[in-house]
């Protein structure tokens, strides 16, 4: 059930994640609460579609083939694109952890997460880029469809 008033109609969230079914389930997850989802199979692909300066938050696997997510949140830092970015992964280092977070990361989820703890993410994000209105973050009590 979605509550009124607190979600952006035109809030685009990129997802990147090398493993199919992850970025379906998450994408159908944030089609549910009427966000925009876009999804990328390798950071590679996101660089490439032209489209890292027009979303609102980046959801954003930790270990892929290729470049990694560390590896995107400090390119798109060094291209000045202030993105949030909500990490998930299946494994990660004590040290991955710390380096994403001190990079400016919203939150860094270990999978398997719930769809409660990303709604939480991606609000939070939403809320700090000033996506949604100051004390207007009702995610926390946002049901999934």
């Amino acid at each position: 059930m979605r509550e009124s008033n607190t979600i952006p109609e035109c809030a685009r969230i990129s997802i990147v994640d090398d493993d199919e079914s992850m970025r379906e389930a998450i994408s159908t997850l944030i089609g549910s609460i009427g966000l925009i989802a876009e999804e990328y199979s390798s950071a590679e692909d996101f660089l490439d579609s032209g489209r890292s300066k027009v979303f609102d938050c980046l959801i954003l696997d930790v270990r892929m083939p290729g470049v990694g997510g560390l590896e995107l949140q400090h390119r798109l830092a060094a291209d000045h694109c202030p993105v949030p970015i909500v990490f998930i992964t299946g494994q990660y280092s004590e040290e991955e952890r710390k380096r994403a977070m001190e990079a400016g990361a919203i939150a860094f989820l270990s999978k398997p997460f719930t769809e409660q703890e990303l709604l939480n993410a991606i609000g939070g994000s939403l809320a700090n880029h000033k996506k949604i209105p100051d004390g207007s973050n009702k995610y926390s009590n946002l049901e999934s469809v």
